[in-house]
């Protein structure tokens, strides 16, 4: 009987701790909960959806299913959460739920290279050593760039497949990124089947190969390889969601609502690294993959407001999901609603996460892809979900050329422009899109419709077409000439581009400056609202050929950077941290 009440009194204290109401005379045992890991994975109820607006400040929520939240936190985080008093469960952690013959890690390869039926997965060894040997096999068309490096060395890597790969061709620049939460790994091997699949169909299937003449693709199959292989190189066993200092890094991006750092922690090295890889390219759509929901969610996450391309995020998200489901099973594709697509807001609110940090500030158009219900699926299963998403992958890709584009350039000397393409009457909150240097072309992904466009740049006469018509999976084709409005002026100076470094900065950057100006030259700062923030006079005629910089003064942030004089102008986006 004594042994009983000993058992069922322990059996009651360790309910009470793990879930129980937090009471703040006897907290729970923090190093217990989190045992060698600084990450736990919990489930709570809330009474109410507008405790998600300040629950989205404490901690990392990963899904909300009625009122039962499923979150992710580290230590600090955990200790804020448990001051709320709410009842919570600790669910086992799920990149700890698969053995390794579930994992199949590595393959079957007989100590040679790994085998490319992509049922598999790598090691971190060999993920290197397969972005290296795509790009080693296909170098006409398949170029491999490491943009970042992790907190503990690990190399973020990005593959760029065009028929034009060391030159910038007028192109639409296309971006897939996976697993930005390490512990959502279906993506991960997906994307890497994907790779393989582009560059062996090329000058094969005529689809593929459209796509590659006319793309410019990029693909980043693991953004945070630090959390994939929290325990260890050989295994994606022991995974975590957050990063190597348990920062949820698709909470640590700037946010247009929130502000520069809305999880209060600094930029994480994959952090400035993706925000640099946005700066040096113009993706014109892109989408981030997860795993732990089957939908497909579209901006904004941080706002209750709708984007201006809100019809046409619904309509390439029905047509996403439309796609998948026709593919897969019964049921894939319904996790948060039965139709496969939801607002961000709409599903829960998020501060910080990518999908607007590139929509707002980069004018893009991205959006987060939750592909697997289960965040790390058994290797034996990842032929099936290539299967219910290959076509998908191609559809969305091909959607960057369709919409509104085409070229801008001066209409004296026939040089390219970097001009604002506004909507009228359309455009909020970011939407406008730009024609880009040193081709001059311009994209506009948007709904069917008939709309007016306002084509502006300093120096030139601001340009209203009114009557353009856009058809959905069609392109109209609009070039522009601007005129310059000191017309009489026959000599022209035009800066290919403005080189800032190191981008991002804490402040101190060199500018280098275009050769032979013959003019004064301004450098001004504007914050992303359009507030001047500081500048600079350049004497004509200036020998250095660069300018250092010291911006240490301004708050965290996005800026941009302007350079003009005579005909000169560049702008360039400038990220402090």
């Amino acid at each position: 009987m004594n042994l009983n009440r000993t058992i069922l009194l322990v059996f009651f204290l360790m309910f009470a701790v793990f879930t129980g109401k937090s009471q703040k005379t006897s907290s729970p045992d923090l190093e217990q909960i989190f045992g060698k890991t600084g990450e736990v994975y919990f489930r709570f109820s809330i009474f109410d959806r507008s405790e998600i607006q300040f629950l989205t400040r404490i901690i990392s929520i990963d899904n909300v299913k009625g009122n039962d939240v499923f979150a992710y936190a580290n230590k600090k985080q955990f200790s804020e959460f448990l001051e709320k008093n709410y009842k919570y469960t600790i669910l086992p952690h799920p990149g700890t739920l698969l053995d390794e013959k579930e994992l199949n890690m590595g393959g079957v390869n007989n100590g040679k290279q790994p085998n490319t039926i992509w049922n598999f997965y790598p090691t971190y060894p060999q993920y290197v050593d397969l972005m290296n040997g795509f790009a080693t096999a296909h170098p006409d068309i398949c170029k491999l760039d490491t943009f970042g490096v992790t907190q503990n060395g690990r190399l973020l890597l990005v593959l760029k497949i065009s028929d034009s790969v060391n030159t910038s061709n007028p192109e639409p620049q296309f971006l897939y990124t996976s697993t930005i939460h390490g512990d959502e790994t279906t993506g991960y091997v997906l994307m890497l089947h994907l790779i393989d699949s582009l560059l062996s169909g090329y000058n094969v299937n005529p689809r593929i190969t459209n796509l590659i003449n006319n793309t410019e693709i990029f693909i980043n199959p693991l953004a945070n390889p630090d959390g994939t292989y929290h325990g260890g190189n050989s295994s994606v066993s022991g995974a975590i969601r957050e990063n190597a200092n348990y920062v949820d890094l698709n909470r640590n991006f700037a946010d247009p609502k929130v502000g520069p750092h809305p999880d209060g922690n600094t930029w994480q090295p994959e952090t400035k690294a993706f925000m640099a890889l946005d700066s040096a390219h113009d993706f014109v759509m892109s989408m981030n993959f997860h795993g732990g929901s089957e939908v497909f969610n579209y901006p904004w996450d941080t706002w209750f407001k709708h984007h201006a391309d809100d019809a046409w995020f619904q309509f390439i998200g029905h047509e996403w999901a439309d796609t998948v489901k026709h593919y897969g099973p019964a049921g894939y594709f319904t996790d948060v609603t039965s139709n496969g697509i939801s607002n961000g807001y709409a599903w829960y609110e998020v501060n910080g996460g990518r999908q607007d940090y590139t929509t707002y500030f980069h004018f893009g158009r991205e959006v987060t892809l939750e592909i697997s219900e289960i965040k790390t699926v058994a290797a034996s299963q990842l032929l099936n979900y290539w299967k219910y998403n290959r076509n998908a992958f191609l559809n969305y890709m091909e959607e960057v050329s369709y919409g509104i584009n085409g070229k801008v350039t001066d209409s004296v000397t026939g040089l390219p422009l970097d001009a604002k393409i506004m909507i009228s009457g359309h455009d909020i909150d970011n939407s406008q899109v730009y024609s880009t240097l040193p081709t001059g072309w311009y994209y506009r992904p948007i709904i069917a419709g008939t709309y007016t466009l306002v084509f502006s740049r300093t120096g030139y006469i601001t340009k209203t077409i009114t009557g353009v018509s856009s058809v959905n999976h069609a392109v109209t084709r609009l070039n522009v000439k601007l005129v310059p409005t000191n017309i009489g002026v026959t000599e022209d100076i035009v800066m290919d581009k403005l080189t800032i470094y190191p981008n991002p900065s804490a402040g101190k950057i060199n500018v280098l400056l275009p050769d032979n100006t013959g003019c004064e030259l301004l450098i001004s700062v504007s914050n992303v609202l359009g507030n001047l923030v500081f500048t600079k006079n350049i004497a004509a005629g200036n020998k250095d050929g660069k300018i250092a910089l010291n911006l240490e003064g301004l708050q965290k942030g996005i800026y941009i950077i302007r350079v003009e004089g005579g005909k000169v102008l560049k702008e360039q986006k400038l990220v402090i941290h």
